[in-house]
């Protein structure tokens, strides 16, 4: 589990339209994500990846792709 201190934004509209558009993530995966990282207080990504809905690779795509948005 992972348990942040610093309160997390939730997550944008265009993070959730890239994983489901980009990676092909379900609306229940995305759903659960979503809860378990308003829960942990943690960023959707690292959670998604941790309960393996999506792989190493896809995390690092992900994580560069945030990087690339204003």
């Amino acid at each position: 589990m992972v348990i942040s201190t610093t309160p997390q934004q939730p997550p944008s509209a265009a993070l959730v339209s890239h994983l489901r558009l980009r990676l092909g993530l379900s609306d229940n995966a995305l759903a659960l994500g979503i809860r378990q990282a308003e829960q942990e207080q943690a960023p959707l990504p690292i959670v998604l990846w941790r309960f393996g809905l999506i792989s190493l690779e896809q995390l690092d795509g992900v994580l560069a792709w945030q990087e690339q948005q204003p």
